[in-house]
């Protein structure tokens, strides 16, 4: 009775070495004053196991089901010289043997990870330009060529539209054929149609070459969950953060390019250099190393090793000892998430053989999983945060010109090239673009500290107390003022978002999960403008209407966080 309760739980030898059920013997001893107990510890349990509990199986795996009782024939007690060194060989295999994480973890972050936030984050600087421009080109392109409203909001909703198919269509790239494929695509994609967008004839063009921008602007969380995966598990709350100020860089580099070159050379220039940023990730392209989380999920573990003796001899430093292992009982992820990232376990979620699994799911596959029991919840938050993000963060953008046009008195034309030398509104942008910064300091000192979920929910509603003297008339200076906290909160929750995402999936469904959450968030930037231009038509009421809309989502992303919070 005894020797099969016991059985129950060490179904597999190295697992009885380790037990705590043991305290006087925590791990193999190398000492020879400990060996002779040890030995005799074996001898008295081995004689008491069934064989099937204590020889490995055939093909050499660890006994993960529970087995059922040999025949009554079979011998209870099995060859103390044939076990024995098994045991010890087990335990010995066991210790030395490491993750990716471990590695991470061990090496630290250095110099690699330096490199590698300067490439991703240039990525990022990339798509942040591409969108904020949207606020300048918009308007001076309706003065231009005499466009309605409506057709002027087409031009920024076309962009969310083909990031709604990026974001999702480069996620399962990636995830199927490598980070680096994924995001090479990408930047080929927005760097190109970005360049043509310069030579556009007429409106149709103008539209079209800005869809295909957006399909490539849609890979952006790819390139954020690459780096991800370099940095180590204790410390991707911090880097996260810093990775997020990229974005700031990018807006205000853009709102600072249109102050100066939107008053002479005019649009067509403005969206040239705003695409070189995509260029330049093509340029070093060539010496981007492949993730090696990905790697191994692939088991490909040697190329995998390849790249942390690569990290280790740039960072000076040296990987664990033993061999790299794809498959592990208990990643770091989960002893170093937060306490509301409920990360999946791989030896659990994550399937052992990858390409059965992956013939088997298809296309479409990788999307049910993100709503399997395990997952379906956190798939369901994420998007209804992302969508609430991105409707205002985007909407603040965008219409930030517009709400100072309201206040000011001025015409809705006032971006065209002939009268854009009114400073107002270029300042308004550049103000609201700076607001950035101290939403990243204020998420970066509490995403530790009160956790992921509770950041989001505070900030949701700190937001929501900027936005509400909106509804009434205001002064320019307090206009500007709102904005800039508005923007700071949204900002904050944006970059807490990015940052919980990536952690709550695991590696097999990582991107498209981010990716699926993006095209989302990329709905509520679709509509927003639509809305916008549908309900005024651009004078003092655009504060009122908005900021209405605004809070609505706002209250809502809030209420149905405390909801599914519990």
């Amino acid at each position: 009775m005894l020797a099969q309760t016991l059985g129950k739980f060490y179904l597999h030898p190295h697992v009885l070495l380790s037990t705590p059920t043991f305290p006087i013997i925590p791990k193999i001893p190398s000492s020879p004053v400990l060996s002779s107990p040890l030995i005799s510890y074996f001898l008295f349990f081995s004689s008491l196991f069934p064989s099937h509990f204590l020889r490995p199986n055939p093909d050499g795996r660890p006994i993960t089901g529970r087995p059922s009782l040999p025949p009554a024939s079979s011998p209870l007690c099995p060859t103390i010289t044939g076990e024995l060194p098994f045991l010890l060989l087990s335990m010995g295999e066991r210790s030395s043997t490491y993750t990716v994480d471990e590695a991470l973890v061990a090496m630290g972050f250095g110099k690699f990870q330096g490199l590698m936030l300067v490439y991703a984050g240039m990525g990022w600087v990339a798509e942040a330009m591409e969108m904020m421009l949207l606020s300048f080109v918009g308007p001076a392109v309706q003065s231009e060529w005499g466009l309605s409203s409506q057709e002027e909001s087409l031009i920024t909703s076309v962009v969310f539209a083909g990031m709604l198919v990026g974001a999702y269509s480069w996620g399962i790239v990636s995830d199927k054929h490598g980070r680096r494929n994924g995001f090479l695509i990408t930047a080929l994609v927005t760097g190109g149609a970005g360049f043509l967008s310069t030579f556009a004839p007429n409106y149709i063009s103008l539209i079209a070459l800005r869809c295909l921008v957006g399909v490539g602007l849609g890979g952006g969380p790819v390139l954020s969950s690459w780096f991800l995966e370099f940095i180590p598990a204790p410390n991707r709350g911090t880097w996260m953060v810093v990775f997020s100020a990229f974005w700031t860089v990018g807006t205000v580099l853009e709102a600072s390019m249109a102050w100066v070159i939107m008053p002479t050379l005019g649009w067509r220039w403005l969206l040239a250099l705003s695409s070189l940023p995509s260029s330049i990730l093509l340029v070093f392209y060539g010496v981007v190393p492949e993730s090696p989380r990905y790697l191994c999920f692939k088991g490909r573990t040697s190329d995998a090793h390849h790249v942390l003796e690569i990290v280790a001899r740039v960072n000076k430093k040296k990987l664990p000892p033993g061999k790299l292992v794809s498959d592990h009982a208990i990643e770091l992820d989960e002893k170093f998430a937060s306490e509301d990232a409920h990360l999946l376990s791989l030896e659990k979620y994550e399937p052992a053989n990858n390409e059965d699994t992956e013939s088997k799911m298809g296309v479409f596959g990788s999307l049910f999983m993100l709503f399997s029991p395990k997952l379906a919840k956190s798939t369901i938050l994420l998007w209804v945060v992302f969508f609430g993000n991105a409707f205002s963060y985007y909407g603040l953008v965008l219409l930030t010109t517009k709400l100072s046009n309201g206040n000011s008195k001025c015409p809705s034309n006032s971006l065209h090239p002939e009268n854009s030398k009114n400073a107002n509104l270029y300042r308004d942008v550049l103000v609201t673009s700076f607001a950035e910064i101290p939403g990243l300091l204020l998420s970066a000192a509490i995403v530790d500290r009160v956790g992921r979920k509770l950041s989001m929910s505070a900030m949701f509603f700190l937001g929501c107390i900027f936005l509400l003297p909106l509804l009434v008339h205001q002064p320019e200076i307090l206009t500007t003022g709102l904005l800039f906290g508005a923007r700071m909160c949204i900002t904050g929750t944006f970059t807490v978002v990015y940052i919980y995402a990536p952690e709550i999936y695991p590696t097999s469904v990582r991107t498209t999960g981010v990716g699926a959450a993006s095209s989302i968030g990329r709905i509520g930037g679709m509509i927003c403008p639509l809305v916008a231009g549908h309900r005024v038509r651009f004078n003092i009421n655009t504060a009122k209407n908005f900021a209405s809309l605004s809070l609505h989502k706002l209250f809502c992303c809030c209420g149905l966080l405390l909801i599914l919070l519990g």
